[in-house]
């Protein structure tokens, strides 16, 4: 009978000395990431992460939320594969995240969105553009970065109006972003008297892309566009056009859009044209960003900025509101109206917050703003 009770004992006193920790582990906000954290996008996915991180880092700094403890970041990986970020977004069901900044992809994005709709967990995109991110009808869906169709436009005004280019070579990878920004540029192109001398696909993870460079070559377009989904890759791609002899040229877009280009490509890279988002780096909330994210986690990526603005966005709505709600988020969200790191942010009923897609030039190995859509002026 004594050993009996010896083992109640042990174990109410057990379950008294772990309540402590799971009731600050209650009063803890979680918040989760999804992005390719391993594979071929690792750059940008982590880029995501980190983002997320810095913003987390900076809410502490300035006191916290209040009723919470501390606030977690939780990543997890989607590789870019539709499967994969199911599975990893389940696991963010099970962690009981309130919110998901992510994905990279549109692929991933998708049906991801789709599992956390279920539940009605907040879902921010920091660099997902497939118009079919918020054209679902999905409550809770929002998107930080500007969208494929707006995207498009913006590169055949540059083609036709600023290089006088009156043909145009199109390859992209077959992704749900890359092919549909490249459809979108070839529809503007047809519509718009810019003609189009061919439309190749690769596969993503190629090396050698000899063979549709070969058909670019013998057509000589004026303008050579590049949708390819990760920077990587269009680097290889532009050393292998340069090697090759193409003249052409070269416009890419924003998944290209990331420091590796010119470290993989180096002067491959030099006077090629790529459509991205301004970013004011003189705003004082690109400071502060910029101050907690590069000592840490090196130079800001191509959505470094926009996945810490995603998750500004929602920590401020937590603030706002007192709650975790996501009918009450989506309301604060809705409401909310602040210059962010990447640009002002504003979302609409949609879930989107516009686009301000510029046209940068590697020019010294480093991005620079080139052309102004909405002026048709160089900066």
């Amino acid at each position: 009978m004594n050993r009996i009770v010896l083992k109640v004992l042990s174990l109410a006193l057990a379950v008294l000395l772990a309540a402590p920790a799971a009731a600050l582990a209650a009063d803890a906000l979680k918040i989760g990431t999804l992005s390719p954290l391993t594979g071929p996008y690792a750059a940008d996915g982590n880029d995501i992460a980190n983002g997320v991180r810095a913003a987390v880092e900076v809410v502490k700094d300035q006191g916290g939320i209040p009723g919470y403890k501390d606030i977690v970041v939780q990543a997890e990986d989607s590789i870019c594969d539709p499967r994969q970020a199911v599975a990893a977004a389940n696991k963010l069901i099970n962690e009981k995240v309130p919110a998901v900044v992510g994905a990279y992809c549109s692929s991933a994005t998708i049906p991801a969105s789709e599992t956390l709709a279920e539940v009605d967990i907040v879902m921010i995109t920091p660099a997902s553009t497939s118009e079919k991110v918020t054209e679902r009808g999905l409550k809770y869906m929002f998107r930080t970065c500007g969208r494929d169709d707006d995207q498009s436009k913006v590169a055949i005004k540059f083609i036709k109006e600023f290089l006088k280019g009156g043909t145009v070579y199109i390859v992209d990878d077959k992704t749900t972003y890359s092919q549909g920004l490249a459809d979108n540029l070839e529809k503007l192109a047809n519509a718009q008297g810019v003609k189009v001398l061919g439309h190749e696909h690769v596969n993503q993870g190629d090396k050698d892309f000899s063979a549709v460079l070969t058909k670019v070559k013998a057509a000589n377009p004026a303008v050579f566009y590049v949708s390819l989904q990760n920077s990587a890759s269009g680097a290889l791609m532009l050393i292998q056009a340069k090697r090759m002899g193409i003249t052409a040229k070269i416009l890419a877009q924003d998944a290209v859009y990331h420091p590796q280009l010119m470290e993989i490509a180096k002067d491959a890279a030099e006077g090629v044209f790529l459509t991205f988002g301004f970013i004011d780096r003189e705003t004082p909330a690109y400071k502060t960003f910029y101050a907690k994210y590069q000592p840490k986690y090196g130079e800001p990526g191509a959505y470094s900025a926009y996945s810490y603005d995603s998750a500004m966005a929602y920590l401020m709505a937590v603030k706002a509101v007192g709650s975790t709600d996501p009918a009450k988020i989506r309301e604060a969200m809705l409401k909310n109206k602040f210059q962010g790191a990447s640009k002002k942010i504003n979302y609409l009923e949609s879930g989107d917050s516009g686009s301000n897609y510029i046209i940068q030039m590697v020019k010294g190995g480093k991005f620079t703003n080139y052309w102004n859509p909405e002026t048709n002026k160089l900066y």
